[in-house]
């Protein structure tokens, strides 16, 4: 049961948290001016408050989940002293107090939106980094030592950061998507301006990919498949190219059927289309992260 509520909350935790960084990040890279208010283009305010706050209590789940698998005890007198000892004498518990400063941070940031939306956003930005950077430290990279240690948890950082930017990219637009009549304007510059931002998105959550299996399996793959982790890794590629596939199309299909329609008028069954194709692209982005919420909790040998 530890187990199975470990990798709930990992898999929380990874899409609160990619959610306030790259929500943040897609209006600072596709919005300008006062259309980062709050309110003018996407609900900034009670989305992000909404993840800043509910990253903080997941958090705290997580650290008394950790501790109380680990030290084996369920009474709450008991487990206190442990839990200090987690948080003040190991480096998870470090990086723990870390992402809850840096929540604090994103949260206070939110305040801001409305008097400076840039700076509001650029500081959620920051907050939103570092508290996603922290979950490094729960996966597999945790476990190197020395040079390799730091090169697996700045490989991690990267892949945690691209693959937060993609889904906090994919909520936006499905976000500009749901309004009854969107902006047609804001929505065919955003995708087209996003292309850019996409595809080094892309480059990067495949290098850094590929660098993190080398660190945790090697330069082999004889024999990955029988295990646990090398099926759930399997499936995460799959679903992977088929978010690749989506994607291409929105670029090369729907964003210009949606700008054609927009000279001509009739744009319902552009922007309709767009719908479909983002709610399902996001749905698949999350059900990887759930994949790589389980695959933190296993290793290449692990059956």
């Amino acid at each position: 049961m530890s187990d199975s509520i470990n990798i709930v909350l990992r898999f929380a935790l990874y899409l609160d948290l990619m959610l306030l960084f790259g929500l943040a990040a897609f209006g600072l890279y596709s919005l300008r001016g006062q259309e980062r208010v709050s309110g003018a283009q996407l609900p900034f305010a009670p989305l992000l408050a909404t993840t800043a706050v509910l990253g903080g209590l997941l958090s705290l789940a997580a650290m008394v989940c950790m501790t109380w698998a680990m030290s084996g005890v369920s009474d709450w007198i008991e487990l206190w002293p442990h839990i200090e000892m987690m948080v003040w004498e190991t480096d998870v518990g470090l990086s723990w107090t870390l992402r809850m400063v840096a929540l604090l941070l994103a949260g206070f940031a939110v305040t801001l939106n409305k008097r400076w939306p840039t700076a509001s956003l650029g500081l959620v930005l920051l907050g939103g980094a570092v508290a996603l950077a922290t979950l490094a430290w729960a996966g597999h990279g945790a476990m190197d030592e020395g040079a390799r240690r730091s090169w697996h948890f700045i490989t991690d950082f990267l892949h945690l950061w691209a693959a937060g930017g993609w889904v906090g990219a994919l909520a936006a637009f499905a976000l500009l998507l749901r309004q009854s009549e969107p902006r047609l304007a804001v929505l065919a510059r955003t995708l087209t301006g996003f292309e850019t931002a996409g595809a080094v998105i892309v480059v990067v959550i495949s290098v850094t990919g590929v660098i993190n299996y080398l660190f945790i399996v090697g330069p082999s793959i004889t024999g990955l498949l029988d295990s646990t982790y090398g099926q759930l890794l399997a499936l995460k590629l799959t679903l992977f190219a088929v978010m690749l596939v989506f994607a291409a199309l929105n670029r090369f299909h729907l964003s210009p059927l949606l700008e054609n329609a927009r000279q001509t008028g009739e744009h319902r069954v552009a922007v309709n289309a767009l719908r479909r194709s983002m709610v399902l692209e996001f749905s698949v982005a999350v059900v990887i992260l759930g994949f790589v919420a389980w695959l933190g909790t296993l290793s290449p040998e692990m059956e």
